[in-house]
């Protein structure tokens, strides 16, 4: 019983997507469907923020995907279609930012952080094999050499005397 209920649930969940675009929303001619679906594939539900306007049930996504339809109705290019969506919700409309002198931060933040981090690390790591570890002593210093070397000569006092190995 509990396999059968966590293969519909799976099945559900992988049908959900697929449910997002209603079927009177869906264009009579496959060729526009695909632009459409392209077009929705990689623009941002203003609602839900991480999902398309394909994948996701909210109205607004709705709204969105009908206005892609009337626009590829109208003769819109794909480009077309996407600007004026980019003109009337903004850039943020846009699953990808756009690559400008105002989105350069979007862009070069990530890499330069997992620059920064990786440079850091390495040189932790190094620092790390450089210290000196409880295995190798560090080596003595002339006061400690000659401050042995009386002891071994004169013992302390009260101390039996027995050698250094």
């Amino acid at each position: 019983m509990k396999r059968l209920a966590l293969a519909a649930v799976l099945a559900l969940a992988v049908l959900g997507p697929a449910l997002a675009v209603n079927p009177d929303e869906i264009l009579p001619d496959p060729a526009l469907e695909a632009r459409a679906r392209a077009i929705s594939a990689n623009l941002r539900c203003l609602v839900c923020q991480n999902q398309s306007i394909d994948d996701s049930d909210a109205e607004l996504a709705r709204d969105l995907r009908i206005i892609v339809r009337e626009r590829l109705l109208a003769g819109d290019s794909d480009e077309e279609v996407t600007q004026y969506l980019v003109d009337r919700y903004g850039e943020f409309v846009l699953l990808n930012p756009v690559l400008a002198p105002h989105t350069i931060v979007l862009w070069v933040a990530g890499p330069l952080v997992l620059l920064v981090g990786g440079v850091l690390v390495f040189l932790g790591a190094r620092r790390r094999t450089r210290r000196v570890t409880p295995d190798t002593p560090a080596p003595l210093t002339d006061d400690e050499v000659a401050a042995l070397a009386e002891l071994e000569e004169h013992g302390s006092p009260g101390a039996t005397h027995r050698p250094l190995p």
